[in-house]
């Protein structure tokens, strides 16, 4: 480990690992954006888009629980050196199949689960690897670098695969990603980091793993009432601004630009919060989290209501801001108070909490516009529902304030 007076960015393991994030979270973003684009254009089929989301996704999700017993068990640079060159080999078949014309959508389903799947892998690895190379009262700020930087790299992700597909072609863009996954698997090539060694050397199934991790969740108190935390700004706030954007930008007359407007605010507002949180320290992580909740849902009661895009563009990026406010501090909160051993784990949980709840608002959401239920009459409803919650969390959990 570093030595403890280390600024953050002289620490040459954090910088490494932020790096390779940059370009593994820049490549994975390219990935989705250019397979959406090629489904909808070249394979010419807009109904499966969501087969392939689904495929690319739900087994991600499925299999982040066993990505946190894997990085508890073996050193966490090696599990994302094999992830990142896994999903480096998987996009190069991409790119040739793509650039001969030998891609097929059953290929491309196939291809797209394991690449999902792998991902699972590496969030819970670099997540678990922040406290065994940051000292304590540097991890907020680190956390704040690490979210920052992911939301960064999922706009410039997207970004980049358009401008490359407008001028060179879908195949170009997959290579593009390619060559970013590889860098970030050479960045992150275990010789040139010294990683500690494992602190797990319980001798157990994989099962067995699994059972203790979650059974030291469901114990604490303070990880519970941060998984409802996480769970309801996910499912009440996050998932449903996916759907409901696009659905309002046209409600209002709006234009494809309105929607990246609004979809640009978000993102800035989020990297702004997680800016503010790289330079004020927090002492009461739980209470933060927990107002910064409260204040993403009543901005997005708020939003629910107004009738203009130029304001609702406005709110969409203080929503970002106060979201930024809940994952960080409980984020850091859970690196500073679990166990080494059991930290890949229980981060996988909350990824999961983090990640898990986004398809199924996509769906209620989806669900009640179909039977012709008004969006805004949706967000209402969901934002009074998710406050109720956060409320109801705010008075009963003292002691997750506390800390």
């Amino acid at each position: 480990m570093e030595q403890q007076t280390t600024p953050l960015m002289q620490n040459r393991t954090f910088v490494l690992l932020l790096v390779a994030g940059i370009f593994a979270v820049v490549g994975f973003s390219m990935f989705l954006t250019t397979t959406t684009w090629y489904v909808v254009t070249d394979i010419g089929s807009s109904s499966s888009l969501g087969v392939v989301l689904i495929v690319a996704t739900v087994p991600r999700l499925l299999m982040m629980i066993y990505g946190g017993v894997v990085a508890d068990k073996y050193k966490k640079t090696t599990i994302m050196f094999a992830t990142n060159l896994a999903q480096g080999f998987l996009l190069l078949i991409i790119y040739l199949l793509v650039a001969s014309d030998w891609m097929t959508f059953t290929l491309l389903l196939i291809i797209a689960g394991i690449f999902g799947m792998l991902d699972a892998f590496f969030g819970p690895a670099s997540s678990s690897m922040i406290p065994k190379i940051v000292p304590k009262h540097q991890l907020q700020r680190a956390n704040a670098f690490f979210q920052g930087v992911d939301q960064v790299s999922f706009v410039i992700g997207p970004i980049l695969a358009g401008v490359v597909m407008e001028f060179s072609g879908v195949a170009s863009s997959y290579l593009i990603a390619t060559i970013l996954v590889f860098l970030s698997a050479v960045i992150i090539f275990p010789p040139f980091i010294k990683e500690s060694a494992v602190e797990n050397d319980v001798k157990q199934s994989p099962l067995n793993d699994f059972k203790e991790g979650l059974s030291y969740v469901l114990k604490s108190n303070f990880l519970l009432v941060g998984l409802i935390v996480l769970i309801t700004l996910n499912f009440f706030v996050f998932g449903t601004l996916q759907i409901a954007i696009p659905l309002l930008v046209d409600l209002h007359g709006g234009s494809p630009l309105n929607l990246s407007y609004m979809e640009v605010s978000l993102g800035v507002g989020m990297i702004i919060g997680t800016g503010i949180l790289g330079t004020v320290m927090l002492k009461r992580k739980g209470l933060v989290s927990i107002l910064g909740l409260l204040a993403s849902l009543i901005i997005f009661l708020i939003f629910s209501q107004v009738p203009n895009l130029f304001l609702l563009t406005l709110l969409v990026f203080f929503i970002g801001l106060a979201m930024a406010f809940v994952f960080v501090p409980f984020f850091t909160a859970v690196q500073e108070n679990t166990e080494n051993r059991l930290m890949g784990r229980v981060m996988s949980i909350v990824f999961l909490a983090m990640n898990g709840f986004d398809p199924i608002s996509y769906g209620v959401v989806s669900g009640l516009v179909a039977i012709n239920v008004s969006i805004q009459i949706i967000l209402l409803s969901f934002g009074i529902v998710g406050f109720i919650i956060a409320l109801s969390v705010f008075v009963k959990a003292r002691e997750f304030k506390t800390i």
